[in-house]
């Protein structure tokens, strides 16, 4: 049975970075000579994102400096307690906001809701977002809690599956999806090129689905028909997260998009054929946006039309890299275009593991 997704809610941050914004951080908290401040800019650039959330700030773009905006980052870097009460302030209500739009979305009522699944990588608390939900959307109390966490990127298409399977389980339940990342609490000092790239990608997000296998027939919804995981062998030292005393710390090496790119086509065109579909027939993607070099690097290897990776880039340029929210941001984009025929949903994370989804719109 396909998993039916009913409403598509997203969240941002209201008070966002420019790239000048960004840049101007990187240059105080990163950089320790005058050739890197040079190369900061260039750095940034590469990232193609023009704007981001962050629940940090504190005023708007055109109220001062940007020192005075974020002063969460001062001369010294806060530590990982510092950090983490930070996403125990913030996390709930962006979360909150994106449910509570996939809810009106699919004209589903909050009381029909029998399980929530959380996702996130950015943040730990207990009680946490989990509880937050149910005590500000009055859900069940006996609604059945999951937590996904410390995944990545590729994170909310394991939710997903979670949730699928859930529904296959009890073709009753109706499942509330919610991926929350504040990426920018874990903002990293010091010139340490793999963690300079995280400092530019990354960004603050929330997005939810409302899914269960019950056709309602209301606006254009997507349905989840199966989904799948790869590890490629040997590269679990080229993507980590790891929690230290100043936050969590990324390692991303620039083989990444290489070692994707080699692994990707045998293993996609295998699962496809699996699924009784060719990849020529797939006619809309969505591609998470580790960066711009993931998507060049897909679009390669699969293929791929340019233009059929638009919302993923434009994901990437209007709001960074959300973590695990990205991909819901970028199905709703498709969906809002009102696609038809398979689509591929495709997501990276540390491992390096792959995460694939397959939709069709209804």
């Amino acid at each position: 049975m396909p998993l039916i997704l009913h409403g598509i809610g997203t969240a941002v941050p209201s008070r966002r970075l420019s790239q000048a914004d960004a840049v101007q951080v990187a240059h105080r908290i990163n950089a320790e000579t005058p050739e890197q401040v040079r190369l900061m800019t260039r750095i940034y650039q590469k990232t193609k994102v023009l704007s981001r959330g962050s629940v940090l700030l504190e005023k708007d773009g055109d109220d001062g400096a940007i020192q005075e905006r974020l002063s969460f980052y001062g001369e010294e870097s806060p530590g990982t307690a510092e950090r983490m009460q930070a996403f125990e302030d913030h996390a709930g209500e962006l979360a909150l906001e994106a449910a509570a739009k996939a809810l009106s979305d699919s004209d589903i009522s909050a009381t029909a809701i029998t399980h929530l699944v959380t996702v996130s990588c950015t943040g730990f608390q207990s009680p946490g977002v989990d509880l937050f939900l149910i005590e500000k959307l009055d859900l069940s109390p006996s609604v059945q809690r999951t937590h996904i966490g410390f995944m990545g990127c590729h994170a909310a298409l394991n939710g997903l599956r979670v949730a699928h399977a859930f529904a296959e389980m009890d073709p009753k339940a109706v499942v509330l999806l919610c991926a929350v990342e504040l990426c920018s609490l874990h903002m990293a000092y010091g010139w340490h090129p793999e963690q300079v790239v995280a400092n530019a990608l990354f960004a603050d997000g929330a997005a939810a689905v409302v899914a269960s296998v019950n056709p309602v027939p209301t606006h254009q919804t997507l349905a989840l028909r199966r989904s799948g995981s790869m590890v490629i062998p040997n590269s679990s030292d080229l993507m980590h997260w790891e929690i230290g005393d100043h936050g969590f710390a990324m390692g991303l090496s620039p083989l990444v998009p290489e070692t994707v790119g080699a692994a990707l086509l045998p293993w996609l065109r295998d699962w496809l054929k699996e699924q009784a579909i060719d990849l020529e027939a797939v006619t809309s993607w969505a591609v998470h946006p580790g960066g711009p070099k993931i998507l060049s690097t897909c679009a390669e290897v699969l293929s791929l039309d340019p233009g059929l990776l638009h919302e993923s880039r434009g994901i990437l340029q209007d709001h960074g890299n959300m973590s695990s929210a990205t991909i819901l941001f970028i199905l709703e984009r498709l969906r809002r275009r009102e696609c038809s025929g398979p689509c591929l949903a495709l997501a990276f994370g540390p491992g390096l593991s792959a995460e694939v989804a397959l939709f069709d719109f209804q």
